[in-house]
Order: C-alpha cells, then structure tokens, then sequence
C-alpha cells in the first residue's frame, strides 16, 4: 500500500484476478482492469457508476472542495452528456458526496477533500449497498437452495472483502494521473 487509505494499482489488480477471474470465461486474461470491465459474465458497475466515478475526479481535479462547478463546464469537460451530468449531480447531492446549490453562482462542489472520499462511497451512492448476491440482503428470500446453502454464511465476509477494498481507493487517487511502472 501506498498510504493509509490508499491501496496500489497492483494491489487492486490482484484482487480483481482472485474475485472476478474465476467467473469469466476460461483464458480470460484479467492482467488489466479494462479486460476485467469488458468481460462478458464478469462482474461490473453500472454505467451511471462509471460516469459518477469519471465526474466526481473530474470535479475534484477541477476544483476540490474550495471552488464550484456547474454541470455544463463538467459535462464538456468529462464529454459526457449533460442530462446524465444533471441526473448523477442529483443523485450525488442526495447521498451527500456533493453540495449543490441553484441560481446565479451556484453550481456543486465535493462535499468532503477528495481522499475522504472513496470509491465505495461513490458505488453505494449509484448501486447501493455493496453486496454479491441477494441472498444476504435482509428480507430478501429468492434463492430456492438457501435453507440448504453451506456459502450463504461467507457471503458476508465476502462483501466486506470487497467493500473494504473499494474504501481503500480514494477520489484523491482516481483524480491523479498513475505513476508509470
């Protein structure tokens, strides 16, 4: 690891191969995220997630938590569409990731500095709560092996594993450029 509350792109690699490689097709190479993101049966984030992530660094590259931003200037900048832009934006503020306020120099602004801000917070505030399977999540009973299921106990430990790798990556180090190797 990097710093406290960082982990290292390798790190991040790593776990990617152990968690997601054994349910992608045989000879997947998974030595990259981005053949990780295009893998067909492969866990991955949503769209909106993805442009939550792309704009919430773009924001913060931009202008932190001291300067305000308006959706056009972020949409241009990111080139995302500006209705995705207004609708993330919203979305953002309700979770409390963004402060935004309306009417001439409004705009938003990162509610918290950026290494307060990690990617499992920007993926719960789209997604939800961060979790594998539904058999865990409380009042949800659709799974016809649960009463027999010797897994269902280790699902836990398992989205926590995951969870608390994604805390591990803050906006501070999403908004940087990677050192090269």
């Amino acid at each position: 690891m990097a710093d406290r509350g960082t982990i290292s792109f390798d790190t991040l690699r790593g776990l990617t191969r152990r968690t997601i490689a054994p349910i992608c097709p045989i000879g997947t190479n998974h030595s990259d995220l981005r053949t990780v993101r295009n893998c067909e049966g492969s866990m991955k984030l949503s769209a909106q997630t993805d442009y939550a992530v792309v704009m919430l660094a773009a924001a913060a590259r931009h202008c932190g938590v001291s300067g305000r931003l308006n959706a056009t200037l972020l949409a241009d900048e990111t080139g995302l569409p500006l209705p995705t832009v207004q609708k993330l934006v919203s979305r953002l503020s309700s979770a409390g990731l963004i402060e935004s306020t309306r009417g001439t120099g409004g705009g938003f602004r990162l509610a918290r500095p950026p290494a307060a801000i990690s990617l499992a917070d920007i993926v719960e505030a789209i997604e939800g709560p961060i979790t594998l399977t539904s058999c865990v999540d409380k009042g949800r009973h659709d799974c016809c092996i649960e009463e027999s299921c010797r897994v269902k106990p280790h699902w836990n430990a398992v989205n926590g594993a995951v969870r608390s790798t994604l805390a591990g990556v803050t906006l501070a180090t999403l908004s940087t450029h990677p050192e090269p190797a």
